[in-house]
């Protein structure tokens, strides 16, 4: 891969958005496109780079597109002989496996309320290279102390939170706040605002209050079964850490969507699927 190449990954990953990178990983024979040779699919269907043009360049930008809509990776065997069985309309000979690799978008977290939840999920989430603010009212709460790993830190008021901050910036909204009005009063603002995932930490008698409210100000029911609560995976959790887990699990889970292992190929080489 060449600078332009990793900067692009890099710029695109920083964006958050999703994409997919085609490399020629092994090649057999005469072929267009050498080892190492690669190309990106940006979410707005523009390409970027080239594994060697022609009929083979077509056919996997058309995979390409597939594994952008599937969030599926894949590894495909192409003969570009035109004579053999399955082989592409190419008169180079040889043979060649690509690479069709899947990027999720990167997530970027949003957390309002900086208590002992807050601060147990964004110590886990350095380590996996996912993007953090975090907001509260109380100035004491967000502190580069506490969060040093932030991209922000602010003190404002739930009132202020989409003043201060573009929810287009970030895949998920956290509403983890020590105080239920005011959790009720961000959520109430973020449900036609907020694109993203939604999660709310209450208990049972909490959630039932604060919908049956979103309901009496006529939020739409659809509406409001976008938040998510509790939040993340069914564990058991019981203590910030081990919440702070099962958040961070749930997140993970929704980037890797499980699928059957399977087999794309042109021809009669067999080859491994590759693990987005």
């Amino acid at each position: 891969m060449n600078r332009r190449m990793a900067r692009e990954v890099v710029r695109l990953m920083d964006l958050h958005v999703s994409f997919v990178r085609a490399t020629v990983v092994k090649t057999v024979g005469s072929v267009p496109g050498k080892v190492g040779a690669s190309m990106i699919l940006r979410p707005d269907g523009t390409f970027l780079g080239t594994i060697g043009g022609a009929g083979l360049e077509e056919e996997v930008k058309a995979h390409a597109r597939n594994a952008l809509t599937s969030r599926r990776s894949d590894l495909l065997h192409f003969d570009l002989q035109a004579w053999k069985p399955g082989g592409l309309p190419s008169l180079c000979g040889g043979s060649v496996d690509i690479s069709v690799e899947y990027v999720p978008a990167h997530p970027n977290l949003l957390l309002w309320g900086g208590g002992h939840v807050a601060h147990a999920i964004a110590t886990l989430l350095p380590a996996l290279e996912y993007d953090y603010s975090v907001a509260d009212d109380r100035p004491e709460w967000v502190t580069v102390e506490r969060f040093p790993h932030a991209d922000r830190r602010e003190a404002v008021t739930p009132g202020e939170v989409w003043t201060v901050f573009d929810p287009s910036e970030f895949s998920h909204l956290y509403l983890l706040g020590y105080d239920a009005k005011k959790d009720l009063e961000l959520l109430a603002s973020s449900i036609d605002r907020f694109p993203g995932y939604i999660g709310l930490i209450s208990s049972a008698p909490k959630r039932a209050h604060m919908f049956a409210e979103l309901r009496r100000r006529g939020v739409a029911p659809a509406a409001i079964a976008r938040v998510h609560a509790p939040i993340g995976l069914a564990i058991g959790a019981e203590s910030p850490s081990e919440i702070a887990v099962a958040v961070v699990a749930e997140i993970i889970r929704s980037l890797r969507p499980a699928a059957p292992r399977r087999v794309s190929r042109r021809g009669k080489t067999p080859v491994r699927e590759l693990s987005p």
